[in-house]
């Protein structure tokens, strides 16, 4: 016997699945931009490593790869490609997602780690 969700389970599926689309569709470079010069810039750049790798091509990579930077074992050792479900989960939590790696920040907003995550997409030329 088949067994259908319940109406409203369905409509509260539907809103999610919508909610989801459209934090990704209304991500906002230009703010991300502001916003990873504001919160990430303090050890990050796109083009030169500083205390954190350079970010300019980091979407699609693999975790651990940004030219001569010293990366911790955890990050070297991961299987992570940077793309939007990843990034999302490294800036909600990156202990969570490479246990064992050096960075201790988070972004807390799902709509700045969005904005963020395009920004560093459209610098990725992705």
């Amino acid at each position: 016997m088949r067994m259908a969700l319940p109406p409203l389970a369905m409509i509260w599926a539907m809103l999610a699945l919508a909610a989801a689309v459209d934090t990704a569709a209304a991500a906002d470079a230009a703010r991300g931009q502001e916003l990873y010069e504001s919160r990430c810039g303090g050890c990050h750049s796109l083009d030169a490593n500083r205390i954190g790798p350079a970010h300019r091509g980091v979407y699609g990579r693999k975790a651990g790869l940004a030219p001569n930077f010293s990366y911790s074992t955890a990050v070297r050792n991961a299987t992570v490609v940077w793309e939007e479900k990843t990034l999302d989960a490294w800036l909600t939590n990156p202990q969570a997602l490479i246990p064992g790696q050096r960075m201790n920040f988070r972004v807390a907003l799902p709509e700045d780690r969005a904005d963020i995550i395009a920004y560093l997409r459209q610098q990725s030329g992705k």
